[in-house]
């Protein structure tokens, strides 16, 4: 067996164990603080909507990529002074292609722009290849993608809410969800990659990688806590800790092998290819899955501990539990009499259970005819004290 093996069979044993529910306040202050600084750099920053969202034209022309080539190109289309041209996007592609993306041209300035990129490339007109977007088009794709992220998170609640007939677990699925798009767009914010259509695909993706992790680690915490409050041995919370402890290193494992596929489609999309859809889905789906993982073990359990801990059932359950931890330590801490001399105070206090036992327990005898035992008339015989005792001779010197 592995050494991560060793330590998830140790784990799901409960011979060793993190607290993660105890901690639960310093997770959820780090995820404040990530939610926080995802949500200034959406509003302050705001997110690079690819030409797909706002409209454009886009060039490409096959030309020898250099380390200038960028400068170059992005040079030669503002000289062209074409109306409302702004501030062209130039990017390369695969070393063999150049891309320049510039806002919504008139009908002129388009024939304009490419003369300029086909003269920079040194090629005819004819093989610089133009496709013009409307806005609209991005528009109704926007519109779609949260229609579906609203479709989706309606029908994720109510169906953990009837697999576990708790709405609590519902709350606490949703929220680490809507945790998970918040920090995972905040980066792209923060970043200033595009936001592409195969972005809004990679981020609809992870949310259901990451209600996938959730829900394998709210089934094991059902079952820890199926009939907890008829027992006084454990706390819901407690509970809880041992299902994440025991579903931890499986959580690692699948995130560990969805990454790494994901990983190679990245460098990829980004080393080889440049840019493209493949770049903006897998770094969506990369980030989304390493945000999703960290959700499902350090913030929906400690959610749910937190919704079903205000249950009053779940209240009374704590005192007990606690009630009976305290008597076991007074217990434990008690003083025991006097000790015996020479032996321990626990050794001691073992003796005088024992002893106390044997005098209380009547013989057999005695209990079938239910009277008391009385001592024995038998004689004792003395010892000689003093005298010698004879011994006995071997047999080969006998009789002699």
């Amino acid at each position: 067996m592995s050494k991560l093996g060793q330590i998830g069979a140790k784990l799901h044993r409960g011979d060793i164990s993190y607290d993660f529910i105890g901690h639960r306040k310093f997770w959820f202050s780090l995820s404040a603080v990530l939610v926080i600084i995802s949500l200034a750099g959406l509003f302050v920053r705001g997110l690079a909507l690819g030409i797909e969202f706002k409209g454009g034209v886009e060039y490409e022309a096959k030309v020898k990529v250099t380390d200038s080539t960028v400068q170059d190109f992005g040079d030669a289309v503002k000289a062209t002074n074409a109306k409302d041209l702004g501030d062209p996007v130039v990017t390369t592609i695969n070393n063999e292609k150049v891309r320049v993306q510039t806002k919504p041209l008139a009908q002129a300035d388009i024939g304009t722009v490419r003369a300029a990129i086909a003269k920079e490339a040194g090629i005819p007109a004819e093989q610089v290849t133009s496709q013009q977007i409307g806005a609209s088009w991005g528009q109704q794709i926007a519109n779609k993608a949260i229609m579906a992220l609203i479709v989706f998170l309606v029908l994720v609640f109510g169906v953990i809410w009837i697999y576990f007939r708790e709405p609590k677990a519902s709350m606490a699925a949703i929220i680490a969800l809507v945790h998970d798009v918040t920090i995972t767009v905040g980066l792209y914010a923060l970043i200033g990659f595009d936001v592409t259509p195969a972005t809004v695909i990679g981020v609809l993706t992870i949310l259901g990688y990451s209600l996938y992790d959730t829900v394998v680690v709210f089934d094991k915490v059902r079952e820890n806590t199926r009939g907890i409050t008829g027992s006084n041995r454990y706390t819901y919370s407690d509970a809880t800790n041992l299902a994440v402890n025991q579903t931890v290193v499986r959580s690692i494992n699948t995130t560990v092998t969805a990454l790494l596929p994901i990983g190679a489609i990245l460098v990829v999309g980004t080393v080889v290819l440049g840019t493209g859809p493949l770049k903006d889905l897998s770094l969506a789906l990369f980030v989304g899955v390493a945000i999703g993982a960290y959700s499902s073990i350090f913030i929906a359990p400690a959610l749910l501990a937190v919704f079903k801990e205000r249950e009053p059932g779940m209240q009374a359950l704590n005192k007990r539990v606690s009630a009976k931890k305290a008597q076991l330590a007074a217990a434990a801490a008690a003083p025991v009499g006097v000790a015996t001399a020479g032996a321990p105070a626990g050794a001691a206090a073992r003796s005088a259970v024992q002893d106390s036992t044997r005098q209380d327990t009547p013989r057999k005898a005695d209990r079938a005819t239910g009277t008391a035992p009385t001592p024995s008339s038998r004689p004792m015989k003395a010892a000689a004290a003093g005298r010698p005792q004879p011994t006995r001779k071997p047999r080969s010197k006998r009789g002699k």
